[in-house]
């Protein structure tokens, strides 16, 4: 089942529902600063588990204490869908578990 594009209007609206998470381009993105270098490798593996959960996947790079995220949908020709936002809501939710804001 193919993916819909959403509008920038829904999306920006939406955004309001996940703080810290923007809208660049055509991604949705977030870079998150846990406490330690290993407490943002722990929430690399974390995330990387609910993506293959959705089978939704996004650029995600850890630095040295910071988790960042980039995320569109490739099936939707790069636009942001609601799988992107499911993912960001779901990070969101996770991320206070490794001391991330």
């Amino acid at each position: 089942m193919p993916v819909e594009p959403l509008s920038r209007t829904e999306i920006e609206a939406r955004l309001g529902e996940l703080p810290g998470w923007t809208l660049d381009g055509d991604r949705l993105t977030r870079t998150y600063r846990p406490g330690s270098h290993m407490a943002a490798a722990a929430m690399v593996v974390h995330v990387a588990r609910v993506q293959d959960k959705l089978d939704h996947h996004s650029d995600l790079t850890l630095g040295y204490h910071t988790v960042s995220l980039s995320v569109h949908t490739h099936s939707a020709g790069g636009a942001v869908t609601e799988k992107d936002l499911e993912l960001a809501r779901r990070v969101a939710d996770l991320a206070p578990a490794h001391g991330a804001h």
